[in-house]
């Protein structure tokens, strides 16, 4: 299975390795050991092709059973799916024309492997103590557990500074709202504050993955911070995108979510990519949301009667304008919904009026 994007191929890696795992036991026993080891994932013509000699095992893979065959001086191939060692000391002859920034043997030969055949290979310095992963042209040396734990909490720190920012954005973006003095600025404003929530958030979850059972704190600790911040993401999108079509939703957002750190600062980037011209680029021409957001805030309102709403009144404002008799006719509301809007909207302009920021 091939992975979308570099950072997803890191993160199965990352799962494949955590402690907690036979296969970590196993590279913790070699590692304790200072034997070294030189293992690869997965069993093809393409590794075939670059295997020379070896015992041919064919046995179910145990922590020990890895331990006790790193000992011999030849690479131990396993199965993909990680359950049966099919080789053990076998010799490596990958193409030594393929570039290596490597200089000891092992991890030079590991390098090439991962890159010639497209498999996990995990290379184990026998002097240094690293356990090393390579695939393809990626590398990721194994750190501590405990290093990774320092670094997951300050990360978490800076989430939660993040995080109390954006819902501040998000606060005073309603507040624009209900003013009907939105402008483009402001909504790329927030957006890149998402942005940097999700990068942040991203950074977090390969430290989880790294950690394994050692995690699970750490996991807690970050839904408990960015839940419902994606959803809102998504609603804030459909509301401001030039079109609210779920698939030019989804692409915006991937599209968002690729620009660079140089590039994410940059309001008239974000505006572009929401659908508008380089003529609105400077971003402080109002714009109308259409009620999404804002609209998933009052409980127990479907989202179908959400989309019935924008798609009947085209814009917040205008639903915001509605009498009781007008929102009675959109289809599933009815008399009794219809003020339960009107009454959620009029508490939700309330309470962002009090907590907005001037």
């Amino acid at each position: 299975m091939k992975a979308s994007n570099p950072q997803d191929v890191m993160n199965r890696l990352l799962r494949l390795v955590a402690p907690g795992t036979p296969f970590r036991e196993g590279l913790e026993n070699v590692l304790r050991a200072k034997t070294g080891a030189l293992i690869v994932v997965g069993y093809g013509p393409d590794v075939a092709a670059i295997v020379d000699g070896g015992f041919a095992i064919n046995c179910p893979f145990t922590p020990n059973h890895l331990y006790e065959l790193a000992k011999m001086d030849g690479a131990i191939i396993l199965s993909g799916e990680l359950d049966r060692i099919l080789y053990a000391n076998a010799q490596l002859v990958p193409d030594s024309s393929i570039p290596s920034n490597e200089t000891g043997i092992r991890h030079r030969t590991a390098e090439r492997v991962a890159k010639q055949t497209g498999r996990l290979v995990v290379s184990i310095s026998q002097r240094r103590g690293v356990i090393t992963l390579y695939q393809g042209d990626l590398r990721y040396a194994l750190k501590d557990i405990g290093v990774i734990l320092t670094k997951a909490n300050q990360a978490l720190q800076t989430l939660e500074h993040y995080v109390a920012v954006l819902r501040q954005d998000f606060t005073n973006l309603s507040a624009s709202e209900f003013e009907e003095i939105v402008t483009l600025a402001e909504v790329a404003s927030v957006i890149q504050r998402i942005e940097r929530v999700l990068r942040v958030k991203s950074e977090i979850r390969r430290y989880i993955h790294e950690l394994g059972t050692e995690g699970r704190l750490v996991r807690m600790q970050l839904e408990e911070l960015v839940g419902g911040i994606e959803q809102e993401y998504r609603l804030l999108l459909s509301d401001y995108a030039k079109s609210a079509e779920a698939d030019k939703i989804r692409e915006t957002e991937a599209a968002l979510g690729r620009l660079s750190v140089e590039e994410l600062p940059d309001p008239a980037v974000i505006v572009r990519l929401l659908g508008y011209p380089l003529t609105q680029a400077g971003g402080e021409e109002p714009v109308r949301p259409r009620g999404f957001r804002l609209l998933s805030k009052i409980p127990r309102l479907p989202a179908v009667i959400r989309n019935n709403l924008v798609q009947r009144f085209g814009s917040l404002p205008k639903i915001l304008a509605a009498s009781i008799e007008e929102l009675d006719e959109v289809d599933g509301v009815g008399e009794t919904r219809a003020r339960a809007i009107r009454e959620g909207l009029r508490r939700l302009q309330e309470q962002v009026f009090i907590d907005r920021q001037i």
